[in-house]
């Protein structure tokens, strides 16, 4: 039986990275679109999750009688 060793030289965190980004071999390819999509949909979740559920009374019709949409104050649309 052979064994074979790879001497793999020392390589900054930047360039590990980049390496693990474009590569192929991964079972998800994220590429570097993903980097930039993956946070920025997190964040836009997370903060359409907060406006659901605790968004203030809008007065939209310009009427002076707020309009409320959010789960704290009684709108129960699930």
């Amino acid at each position: 039986m052979t064994t074979t060793l790879q001497r793999r030289e020392s390589a900054s965190a930047w360039e590990q990275f980049c390496g693990w980004i474009t590569s192929t071999n991964n079972r998800l390819y994220i590429g570097w679109f993903g980097v930039l999509m993956i946070p920025t949909l997190l964040s836009a979740i997370t903060c359409f999750i907060i406006a659901f559920v605790a968004a203030p009374p809008v007065d939209i019709d310009g009427i002076r009688e707020p309009v409320a949409g959010s789960l704290i104050y009684g709108n129960n649309i699930i």
